[in-house]
C-alpha cells in the first residue's frame, strides 16, 4: 500500500474527526437551548452584529447561500430570526434576532468556558489550543485562496 494513502496520514480525515468531536462536545451544552451546532454558529454571528443580509451570514461562516437558507428558515420558524427583504435592495434579505433570540445570548454566554473546561479536562493547554487556532487560520486562508 502507499504510504500517502493510508487514513491516517490524511489531513482531511483528522480535520473531519476533530470537527465531528468538536460538535459532539457542543451538543449537551446546545440541547437545552433548542440549537444545533449550525444555528449556534449562525447566533454567534448575529450576537456579534444583529440585522444582517444572508450574504454577509454566509460569507462570515463560509457557507454556501443554499446551504443557509434552509437552516434560516429553520431558525425563523422556531422563533429566533426573522428574515425581511431589504428595504435598499430588494434582492437582498435581512436577518434579525427576534427577542427570542436575543435572550438566548445570556443563556449560551457560559459555553465557551465550558468548552475551555472541556479541554482543561482533556489535558490540552491555552498554548495548544492557540497554536491549533493560527494553524487552522493558516490553513483555512491558504485553501481559500486557491
Amino acid at each position: 500500500m502507499y504510504e500517502q494513502l493510508k487514513l491516517d496520514n490524511q489531513v482531511c480525515f483528522k480535520l473531519y474527526t476533530a470537527s465531528r468531536l468538536i460538535t459532539q462536545a457542543y451538543r449537551p451544552l446546545l440541547e437545552p437551548l433548542g440549537l444545533t451546532y449550525s444555528q449556534y454558529l449562525v447566533m454567534l454571528v448575529l450576537w456579534e452584529h444583529d440585522h444582517q443580509t444572508v450574504n454577509d451570514i454566509s460569507r462570515r461562516l463560509m457557507l454556501d447561500t443554499n446551504t443557509l437558507t434552509p437552516l434560516l428558515q429553520r431558525m425563523e420558524r422556531a422563533g429566533l430570526v426573522v428574515r425581511a427583504r431589504g428595504l435598499v435592495d430588494g434582492r437582498q434579505t435581512l436577518v434579525s434576532l427576534t427577542k427570542t433570540g436575543h435572550h438566548l445570548e445570556a443563556q449560551a454566554k457560559d459555553i465557551p468556558a465550558c468548552i475551555s473546561q472541556f479541554w482543561q479536562n482533556k489535558k490540552t493547554d491555552l498554548e495548544q489550543t492557540t497554536a491549533l487556532l493560527g494553524t487552522l487560520d493558516t490553513m483555512i486562508d491558504t485553501i481559500q485562496t486557491h
